[in-house]
């Protein structure tokens, strides 16, 4: 059974850094691409990094491209989001998701929550 539990997630001001973990079970993350989506009140889930199965390859949103980077640790079965300089529009609930299109096995984390304020 596939697992993807978030944690990291908080309150924190402006200009502050938080790293977000995506611990996985059940897969092997070489096998799979995973991201971090999130979803702000009354907004449509967004991409905000990917990383892809081989770990050589990221993408980022406009928004976050210079302040988040995307990471993983095959080791420990995890993958990273370390979001530095945060905005208040940062503040969304934080997804991880799992996906193996091919196969079209897509799997995905239950959030945790992020709050940009002073």
């Amino acid at each position: 059974q596939v697992q993807l539990v978030e944690s990291g997630g908080g309150v924190v001001q402006p200009g502050g850094s938080l790293r977000l973990s995506c611990a996985a079970s059940g897969l092997t993350l070489s096998s799979y691409t995973m991201s971090w989506y999130r979803q702000a009140p009354g907004k449509e889930r967004e991409l905000v990094a990917g990383i892809t199965r081989g770990g050589g390859s990221t993408n980022y949103a406009d928004s976050v491209k210079g302040r988040f980077s995307i990471s993983r640790d095959t080791a420990k079965n995890t993958v990273y989001l370390q979001m530095n300089s945060l905005k208040p529009e940062d503040t969304a609930v934080y997804y991880c998701k799992a996906d193996r299109l091919p196969l079209g096995y897509i799997y995905w984390g239950q959030g945790t929550q992020v709050t940009v304020s002073s």
